[in-house]
């Protein structure tokens, strides 16, 4: 793996992602129903806002929706929490079917005049910059990507709150965990498609096993299948695991098991839909565990009276969508390209009792490395950084 890594284009920005996750239980799914319901007679019986009474608000999602179990469904949740104290305000649930780029920014397009506020999940909504340009009065909470214009240039824009996450360290918070838990000293991470915040978790996972080993006293093996290494927005050769797909369950079993016949018993799984496939893989299979992704997924871990899950990475996007709704009401909302991190407690992982099954010596050792992480002294590894998983800010 090269040592630098180069700076990353303005193309980058168009790139179409989903970002990682994994699946929904059948009580998960029920629950999620049910709130969907809910908003939607919530907006039936108020068509008095579209008059401004109330707040009107949209979610456009990937193919996966807004009852995917992750990604999409925790931003929704953070709109749900919002109406909650807010039940003049109503929400409509848009899924893009496809999560082709020109027509994510279509179904944004196709319904800008009816909403005061846009959430857009994901990569693939980058060129709304142009429909917010054109449409200054709509407010744009734009996740996993910040705006660009007509011609692909970033920009940054009074109306468009856009909110990126450092993957990484929540990664290298699962990448150490995994180093320190594993009993057969080998363990993989599963990505679904090399699209920046994929790699983000992927160099973030190394990075932590690196630095686990270095200092924490673990002799953890990263395993990667070379038929499965993948490539970077910018055609660079990074490894890793990936499916290809964030909807491919077959394909994400089929990795998953051949990284179990070659003795990794703890994985980490950012990979959409296609980690449903690695979780089944793993429930098959004796001594394996899985760290969740985005969300805490110990509920989708759930085999029999056990449960595979280690931990979860987490990506906190709730509370940050329901804040920007709070600002926009409260006439405080900015437009602005935030990047989320530890120290705004954006990033990190779960440590809740009864909603992971990490030992207490791994538990101390987290917390001696997460304010390191929150303060700077661990940088660790992303796709368009400047580090690599050998080479970071806190490992030599």
């Amino acid at each position: 793996m090269k040592k630098k890594l180069v700076s990353v284009l303005l193309c980058v920005s168009m790139v179409a992602a989903m970002t990682a996750g994994c699946g929904k239980d059948e009580k998960e799914t029920e629950k999620q129903t049910e709130a969907t319901e809910a908003a939607t007679v919530k907006e039936n019986e108020n068509e008095t806002t579209k008059s401004g009474e109330g707040l009107k608000i949209a979610i456009v999602s990937s193919p996966s929706g807004v009852d995917d179990g992750s990604f999409n469904q925790n931003n929704y949740e953070g709109i749900l929490s919002f109406i909650e104290s807010h039940p003049d305000a109503t929400v409509q649930a848009v899924k893009e079917e496809t999560g082709d780029v020109a027509a994510a920014i279509q179904a944004v397009a196709d319904i800008v005049a009816d909403y005061d506020v846009i959430v857009c999940c994901g990569f693939q909504f980058a060129g709304i910059g142009s429909i917010a340009q054109d449409n200054p009065d709509v407010k744009f909470i734009l996740v996993d990507s910040n705006p660009t214009d007509a011609e692909g240039a970033e920009v940054e824009l009074e109306n468009v709150y856009a909110m990126t996450f450092a993957e990484q360290e929540s990664g290298f918070f699962a990448g150490v965990a995994a180093a320190l838990e594993t009993e057969t000293n080998k363990v993989a991470v599963v990505n679904g498609i090399a699209y920046p915040s994929n790699v983000n978790y992927q160099y973030g996972f190394e990075s932590g096993v690196n630095y686990a080993n270095a200092k924490l006293g673990a002799d953890a093996e990263i395993v990667e299948l070379p038929s499965y290494a993948g490539t970077d927005v910018t055609n660079a050769e990074i490894g890793g695991n990936y499916v290809g797909s964030f909807a491919d369950e077959a394909t994400g079993k089929i990795v998953g098991s051949t990284l179990i016949s070659e003795g990794v018993d703890i994985m980490f799984v950012a990979a959409g839909g296609s980690g449903n496939g690695v979780f089944t893989a793993a429930k098959e299979a004796e001594g394996v565990k899985v760290i969740g992704c985005d969300v805490d997924q110990y509920d989708d871990g759930v085999n029999g009276d056990t449960n595979i899950i280690l931990t979860s990475a987490l990506k906190v996007m709730d509370v940050n969508v329901e804040k920007q709704l709070n600002a926009i009401v409260e006439g405080t909302f900015k437009g602005e390209n935030a990047l989320l991190k530890a120290d705004t407690d954006s990033t990190g992982y779960v440590k809740e009792e009864g909603r992971h099954q990490l030992s207490e010596d791994t538990l101390e050792k987290l917390d001696e490395v997460y304010p390191l992480v929150k303060d700077g002294t661990i940088v660790p590894a992303a796709n368009f950084n400047g580090y690599t998983p050998e080479d970071f800010p806190g490992l030599n």
